[in-house]
């Protein structure tokens, strides 16, 4: 008989306590759920032995990547509706312990267990990362960066457009395009530097260049960019001499604990510091502050998560570290202010942009679906599907403000304490400025 998508329903409903609002489709053709909600598609039993074997985020994140689930319908939907299931559960170890001594519960697991087939757990998808080593070495990070940014610059064209900004836009009004919203990022950025004609700036994680081709062509500052990604620097360095501005701007595959040639006379770090892990944080902080010159400014442009009633329960999120940003951390903005001025910063403004992270990625997942087709050829389907699954699904967590993103300006104040900042705050806001 065709039941597994009545019995899978049924079940998820029984282990989750409340009721299931996607439709499911099973292998068998079955389905069952509400007729007009957006489909969960189940494509084998492998998907439900991936579940079992690795429960939550990890386990569904494995069978997405593989193949072995699928969703019709408005993908933002089913994710929300999926949150509750998974993402927004209590996620604490003695909860499930309490669960697994309820017998209502331990039946719907036996129940599952029978659907699911022969209990052996399948290998994970080819794109999971294999980690070795210590966190955090030049070595590990390089393999880190290199396995997110080295996925191809072409595909990179199509999910990012012209811009080649990989970090939050900055919207003026939801209407504006992508490349308004970058263009208007990374202005935004030179003005909170206060960049200048003939300045020394230095972007840190440059990306594809676009930041610092911008500061050069429209501010006059010499940049150099430095990024650990092979593929991003040669994209980057011909973007540079495409411009014409090869005197203005050097590109270089550098760590950034490796740059000695300071003082500059202000650092951006737009999108880099979400890899440097809390436990190098204070050192990241101090030598971007030992290569400012006294009065320099640092833009530091982060991701943060929102903070835990207890800390030490906190867990890198599974799917995003084993898919997506290998070593990454996310720390709380209160976290980053602190190990900055601990470093010798003078923290002096902090913007949350939040709501333009989520239109961003939402920009970002529909050039992505528009072209599907050209990715998966690059990247391969399993890749293409972990970018979708991320993006799509950090749009919705920062629309629900589970994580957010800030801007925070810090000053190298000299010991006479004249920091150079304009008396009012954020004129580089002002209407006659624009």
């Amino acid at each position: 008989m065709a039941d597994a998508a009545p019995r899978l329903h049924a079940l998820v409903e029984q282990l989750s306590g409340a009721p299931f609002l996607l439709r499911v489709r099973a292998w068998d053709g079955s389905q069952a759920g509400p007729p007009d909600a957006p489909t969960l598609v189940v494509r084998n039993r492998r998907a439900l032995r991936r579940l079992l074997f690795k429960p939550g985020e990890l386990g569904l994140a494995r069978a997405w990547v593989a193949g072995d689930l699928d969703v019709e319908g408005d993908l933002y939907t089913a994710l929300g509706l999926l949150a509750g299931v998974v993402w927004e559960r209590d996620e604490d170890a003695r909860t499930l312990a309490e669960a697994l001594r309820d017998p209502q519960f331990r039946a719907a697991v036996r129940g599952l267990l029978k659907i699911a087939g022969p209990p052996f757990p399948p290998a994970p998808p080819r794109e999971e990362v294999r980690r070795t080593g210590h966190l955090h070495t030049r070595r590990t990070d390089r393999r880190a960066i290199s396995h997110h940014y080295d996925v191809g610059n072409d595909f990179y064209e199509i999910v990012l457009g012209p811009s080649m900004v990989y970090s939050c836009a900055y919207w003026e009004s939801p209407g504006s395009t992508l490349e308004q919203a970058q263009h208007d990022k990374l202005e935004l950025v030179c003005r909170k530097l206060g960049l200048m004609p003939g300045q020394r700036l230095l972007d840190v994680g440059c990306g594809w260049g676009s930041m610092a081709i911008h500061a050069a062509r429209e501010h006059g500052v010499d940049v150099v960019g430095i990024t650990l990604s092979q593929e991003q620097a040669a994209y980057a360095r011909k973007r540079v001499a495409d411009a014409g501005l090869t005197d203005r701007v050097e590109i270089r595959v550098q760590d950034y604990r490796d740059v000695t040639d300071g003082p500059y006379d202000a650092i951006s770090s737009i999108g880099m510091a979400e890899h440097v892990g809390a436990e190098r944080y204070l050192e990241y902080a101090s030598t971007l502050h030992a290569l400012l010159a006294p009065g320099g400014r640092l833009l530091n442009h982060q991701i943060a998560r929102r903070p835990q009633r207890d800390e030490s329960t906190y867990h890198v999120d599974a799917f995003i570290d084993a898919y997506v940003f290998p070593d990454g951390e996310l720390t709380t903005v209160g976290t980053t202010v602190t190990q900055l001025e601990r470093a010798g910063f003078e923290v002096r403004d902090v913007e949350s942009i939040r709501e333009h992270y989520a239109l961003t990625l939402r920009q970002w997942v529909s050039r992505l679906e528009a072209g599907w087709r050209r990715a998966v050829q690059l990247a391969g389907p399993g890749r293409a599907r972990v970018w979708r699954l991320y993006m799509a699904a950090s749009a919705l967590a920062f629309e629900r403000n589970r994580i957010g993103v800030n801007q925070v300006l810090a000053v190298r104040t000299p010991g006479d304490g004249a920091s150079g900042m304009p008396l009012r705050a954020r004129t580089w806001n002002r209407p006659e400025d624009t």
